[in-house]
């Protein structure tokens, strides 16, 4: 790598049939807002932006080396949004199962990420699958009320640090390294 990286952040990525099946449940609804394309859903653990080399490699040699724990269930749950879903700017999908898990992860990717001397996030983990980006704020109380949980889940098995890459054909995500958790 040569000088700095922009955008990058550490997530769980979602199978192929996971994804797959995602869309075609959330298919019925009316996603408001620049909606996020199937190949680009992950949960995120850390964004930790634009770094420099250096601060790269010390944040994936601390999360290398760090015990990630043994893989486990994620499950996804209901819709939501934030800030609330009356006036809501993202519309994501919860997770039902897994989410002290996920939790847990994301503190490994905090301290690598402060060891490594970025600052330290400014809000708290909360897992979700970001949906969309809603401007103007919109009401999607009624989206999330009638639509029942999604019921879809996967084994969690490695955290995979991206870098997100503008193109003419839209924003992709490029896996740069993968951290694979305990059997």
């Amino acid at each position: 790598m040569v000088g700095p990286l922009s955008r990058v952040f550490a997530a769980v990525p979602l199978p192929t049939e996971i994804r797959m099946a995602l869309a075609e449940r959330l298919s019925s609804i009316d996603i408001p807002g620049k909606v996020a394309p199937p190949e680009n859903w992950h949960l995120t653990l850390r964004f930790l932006g634009q770094v420099d080399e250096v601060a790269y490699e010390r944040f994936l040699g601390l999360l290398s080396s760090a015990d990630l724990g043994q893989r486990f269930k994620v499950r996804f749950g209901g819709l939501g949004a934030f800030p609330k879903a009356s006036r809501a700017t993202v519309m994501w999908v919860g997770v039902e199962q897994g989410s002290s898990d996920l939790e847990r992860l994301a503190g490994v990717c905090e301290d690598a990420a402060q060891g490594a001397g970025l600052p330290p996030e400014d809000r708290p983990f909360r897992p979700h699958l970001t949906l969309s980006r809603i401007r103007p704020p919109e009401n999607v109380r009624s989206r999330i009320d009638t639509f029942e949980a999604i019921d879809i889940g996967w084994r969690c098995e490695s955290v995979v640090v991206y870098q997100s890459r503008q193109g003419p054909a839209g924003t992709r995500y490029e896996p740069l390294e993968t951290v694979p958790l305990t059997r």
